[in-house]
């Protein structure tokens, strides 16, 4: 258990390194003026002020050396400050992370619930029944995030009045946007689960339990749907993953703060601070969704418990 949490852990943390020195030469790679990146397009300035930001900032270094500069703040806990904003990236962050949390995670707990009913009540079903499931799984999973959030927004907040349209803090304002970021995820859960119950009640442990007089109830709650959860958590940490910094358009359509809206208007202006600082956040939430769904194998899964004693 010791060993294989000290593994997750340096894997992450090369994971980190990777993402963010990728990040450093994606956005050193770019072409334009450094300095406009730190004043803000179309700033005018003396060659005097120029020269002191570009002394300041290191870009008359080689890139080698402001490369290993900024490793070292890195690596200390300094993220610098914000180019455009003028304020500390931990300042830029702090209002941020929560309600990106907060929507990722409320996404994936309802996808992965709808996920597990619809599931249950397809899986081992006729052909009727396994098409209808297919092209409703498939139309969730094609339906573009923005168009969907625009209907919701039109029908449950202007026209019924059922939530709020806009903001977030409270659970009537997360419920609309996490529905929304959730359809298309329960989709695909949808499809990996029921596939993952279909394999597990054609193995042979299904039929000794269909011999010992057990219903096909009890048979795909207590035993295939144990196995098939193997799969679910495999996706669902990445998607959780991938929620945290993916949720843009969602955040952008209901006008919620969050890291996907923060990161693109740094992409936009060259902002590497905050680029930086949201990558690694990203990545630093990979590595412990895969820690505690490596976790979860061996909680579901005891025979990856003695292999791993």
């Amino acid at each position: 258990m010791i060993a294989l949490i000290l593994r997750r852990v340096l894997a992450g943390v090369a994971v980190m390194w990777v993402a963010a020195t990728l990040t450093f030469a994606a956005l050193r790679g770019v072409r334009g003026d450094p300095v406009a990146a730190v004043l803000g397009p179309g700033a005018l300035v003396t060659p005097e002020v120029r020269a002191q930001i570009v002394s300041e900032y290191g870009f008359d270094q080689p890139l080698v050396v402001q490369y290993l500069r900024w490793l070292s703040r890195l690596v200390s806990g300094d993220l610098g400050w914000s180019y455009q904003l003028g304020q500390p990236v931990t300042e830029v962050l702090r209002g941020q992370l929560g309600p990106t949390a907060e929507l990722a995670i409320a996404a994936t707990i309802t996808a992965v619930l709808a996920a597990v009913v619809l599931a249950l009540l397809t899986a081992g079903r006729g052909r009727t029944t396994r098409s209808l499931a297919s092209m409703a799984e498939l139309s969730a999973v094609s339906v573009p995030t923005f168009w969907l959030g625009l209907v919701a927004l039109t029908f449950f907040s202007f026209r019924w009045q059922l939530f709020p349209a806009t903001g977030a803090g409270s659970l009537s304002a997360l419920i609309l946007p996490a529905v929304v970021l959730a359809v298309p995820v329960a989709g695909v859960l949808t499809q990996v689960l029921r596939e993952g119950l279909e394999t597990a009640l054609a193995q042979p442990f299904a039929l000794s339990v269909r011999m010992r007089g057990i219903g096909p109830v009890a048979l795909i709650g207590r035993h295939a749907l144990r196995h098939a959860c193997i799969s679910l958590a495999t996706m669902t940490g990445w998607v959780l993953g991938s929620l945290f910094g993916g949720a843009v358009l969602t955040e952008t359509v209901f006008a919620r703060p969050g890291l996907g809206r923060v990161l693109l208007s740094a992409i936009t202006s060259r902002d590497l601070p905050v680029v930086t600082a949201v990558v690694l956040l990203v990545a630093a939430a990979f590595t412990v969704i895969n820690l505690l769904v490596d976790l979860a194998y061996l909680a579901i899964d005891p025979r990856l418990r003695r292999r791993t004693a």
